[in-house]
């Protein structure tokens, strides 16, 4: 679909309210599907500066672009929902193009990328009121933790307590955990051996005074053999996470195929590597992530 920026400005302008209305009215689904499977594509990452996908410093950057092919992407069969900021949310729901679609608020986007506090994530997006107060689905929530760097104690306090807010509402929240540190550069580099990402699932399944409505959302190891040794570390339904894939669409293709066999594994949330695909092709992308669930 084409995306009618001046009337989107127009209904921000004059009727600020249509977006609650919007939300209020929308169809709601269960978040499983009849497979008990999940679909999802994901946009948060322009909240946190980060709008680069591949060699593109600025792919993200136009968002007329983007919410086309956000639109594309949910339409495409078996696709069950998305996950993105307010900003962006908003604009879906006005499209109308969030009905019948699982919704999941994003909920700390306080750690921009490369900036000197990026560990310390604060929540700056969706709260847990917000989600309710919405209609949504889920929350979700990225957790980085470096021993090294003092602000991971600080996200670390918040998600439980995030956790914590979920729960009491019957939320389903989404805890994307990762052991970090800085590279010589002093940028910012996610862990992925099997050691690392065991070691945070065992952190996040712990967080909060309940686990009910909490969900992981994991990468793929380094070494894909190791992820069902990885996924043992907890009994929480847990879905993929796409990441930045280059050039290799199909060995990413391949490695979600194998964890996705796994009995803690559910579903796929992907983001770039399907908006973005370097062929371009978003339906093809979308359409070949759906097939191997």
């Amino acid at each position: 679909m084409s995306v009618d920026v001046c009337e989107l400005v127009r209904l921000r302008s004059h009727r600020p309210e249509a977006i609650a209305e919007a939300a209020a009215r929308r169809t709601r689904r269960p978040l499983l599907n009849d497979n008990g499977r999940l679909m999802i594509v994901a946009a948060d990452h322009p909240a946190r500066g980060a709008l680069g996908v591949g060699g593109r410093s600025m792919a993200m950057a136009n968002r007329a672009d983007l919410l086309e092919r956000l639109c594309l992407a949910l339409s495409r069969p078996g696709v069950d929902g998305v996950l993105a900021t307010a900003d962006i949310l908003d604009d879906l729901l006005l499209l109308g193009a969030l009905d019948g679609k699982v919704v999941m608020g994003s909920m700390n986007r306080g750690g921009l990328q490369g900036a000197r506090f990026e560990l310390d994530d604060r929540f700056t997006g969706h709260r847990p009121e917000d989600i309710e107060r919405l209609g949504f689905d889920a929350g979700k929530l990225l957790l980085r933790i470096d021993y090294d760097d003092p602000g991971s104690l600080t996200t670390l306090e918040s998600t439980a307590r995030a956790v914590d807010a979920m729960a009491a509402r019957k939320l389903p929240v989404f805890v994307e955990p990762f052991i970090s540190r800085r590279d010589e550069t002093g940028r910012l580099r996610n862990d992925l051996s099997a050691e690392a990402v065991t070691r945070s699932i065992a952190i996040a399944s712990g967080l909060g005074g309940s686990s009910a409505y909490t969900w992981l959302k994991v990468p793929v190891t380094a070494n894909p053999d190791d992820m069902a040794e990885v996924m043992a570390a907890s009994t929480l339904p847990a879905v993929l996470l796409g990441g930045e894939v280059g050039d290799d669409q199909d060995g990413a293709y391949e490695k979600w195929r194998v964890a996705l066999q796994l009995p803690t594994v559910r579903g796929l949330v992907v983001g770039r590597s399907l908006l973005y695909p370097a062929d371009g092709d978003v339906a093809a992308a979308v359409d070949t992530a759906v097939g191997l669930l």
